[in-house]
């Protein structure tokens, strides 16, 4: 199998997250305002359009190939910043068990280091390229192998 189709594959798994969660937080935006609400962030419900547009922007890009240099850097910018602003710290629900908030905190660090794993992925793919199956190579952004 060439490179080529195993970053077409790359970027088509790279691309599912994205495209899913942004249409999520297009169609149902309050979990996600609530969540930033919490962290402190001002405007959460502006702030949850804008991240789900990223997202779904950013997702579609990825999958068709298009400015990936570009777009592999914004994603993994993305994710280290909401990971650290998200997924970091112990969570603590009031009136909850001890044994829950830390099943549950457990879990938060596990997608903090989902998050930090994927920055990894989307800078390798930004300093790699989409690959000659791509809007990019098509376009002539940069030369293919």
């Amino acid at each position: 199998m060439s490179n080529n189709v195993i970053i077409l594959i790359a970027r088509i798994l790279l691309s599912f997250m994205f495209i899913f969660a942004g249409f999520g937080k297009l169609t149902d935006p309050a979990s996600t305002a609530g969540m930033i609400a919490g962290a402190g962030l001002p405007a959460s419900t502006a702030l949850t359009y804008l991240a789900g547009l990223f997202e779904l922007a950013t997702g579609l890009a990825v999958l068709v190939g298009f400015q990936v240099r570009i777009v592999g850097w914004l994603l993994a910018v993305f994710c280290v910043f909401t990971g650290f602003v998200f997924h970091f710290s112990p969570i603590n629900v009031p009136d909850f068990p001890a044994a829950a908030n830390a099943w549950l905190s457990g879990l938060n660090f596990v997608n903090f280091m989902k998050n930090i794993t994927l920055a990894g992925a989307y800078i390798m793919l930004a300093t790699n390229g989409a690959g000659a199956y791509s809007l990019d190579a098509r376009r002539g952004a940069y030369a293919t192998a």
